[in-house]
């Protein structure tokens, strides 16, 4: 689990957790890996997942015909939204190369934001301006 939490020490979201706060995260997440060209998770989809980039690039887009709207590499997250909001996927996700994210389920991310106040609200801060940035770009939330 050390090298687990030398990688959630370095992950913007989580760097300022305490020692005990850190290994609940690593508790409950699980790490997962993705092959360049695999598929996170589809734009409308019910989501089941919230994901944190360990190693590699994911691409966001959204719409159809497809857009690309970001990219993010380590210490990136998505699939937030469906997730506190209880909605479908806004955005596909691509892995662009090979990927090593972990991954918290529903129930795991629920804890983790019940119980970790200030991971809740770096969270609800990043959808707030995800969805200001698409907004200014004419991009649906």
């Amino acid at each position: 689990m050390a090298d687990k939490l030398d990688v959630l020490r370095s992950v913007p979201l989580f760097a300022d957790l305490d020692e005990r706060s850190l290994q609940a995260v690593a508790i409950l997440a699980r790490e997962v890996h993705v092959k360049a060209g695999d598929v996170f998770m589809l734009e409308g989809e019910i989501g089941d997942g919230f994901f944190v980039i360990l190693d590699g690039t994911v691409r966001i887009d959204r719409g159809d015909p497809a857009r690309a709207i970001r990219s993010m590499t380590a210490g990136g997250f998505f699939g937030e939204i469906a997730l506190l909001e209880q909605r479908p996927r806004t955005a596909t996700a691509t892995a662009v190369s090979d990927v090593t994210a972990l991954e918290l389920r529903h129930h795991e991310f629920q804890r983790l934001l019940d119980t970790m106040p200030a991971v809740h609200q770096r969270v609800r801060a990043a959808i707030e301006r995800r969805e200001r940035r698409d907004h200014a770009t004419g991009e649906p939330a």
